[in-house]
């Protein structure tokens, strides 16, 4: 691919924006606003296809599949060595956020289901 400006510009903004994201504090902060976001998405999907109950079933289709293709890609990798705490080992930030996501919408499906005794 030629070394366009705009290649370039898009470059040095990711290498910016991945050498931010290496202080654990402001990773640790965009994880934690995944699981919050994903509890809000949570209840907010579960409140808005109740309205009509038209969209329950397809609803419930699409967080099933959003969950089990993030859950398959985070952890299904081939895991041949141990765990270590070097970078290459470790997630990156966006499969972490994703993750942290997907947790926190199925942790809300459990307190929607809860609050509704089903």
């Amino acid at each position: 691919m030629q070394n366009t400006r705009l290649n370039t510009l898009v470059d040095v903004i990711l290498a910016r924006l991945a050498q931010w994201f290496t202080n654990p504090w402001r990773r640790l902060s965009i994880i934690l606003l995944g699981l919050l976001s994903g509890i809000f998405l949570g209840s907010a999907i579960s409140t808005t296809a109740g309205q009509t109950a038209d969209w329950d079933v397809i609803a419930a289709g699409i967080l099933i599949i959003f969950t089990e293709t993030v859950s398959r890609i985070v952890y299904g990798r081939n895991r041949q060595r141990l765990p270590s705490l070097s970078r290459a080992s470790r997630l990156s930030w966006f499969l972490e956020t994703v993750n942290a996501l997907k947790i926190g919408l199925v942790y809300s499906m459990f307190l929607e289901a809860f609050k509704l005794g089903s």
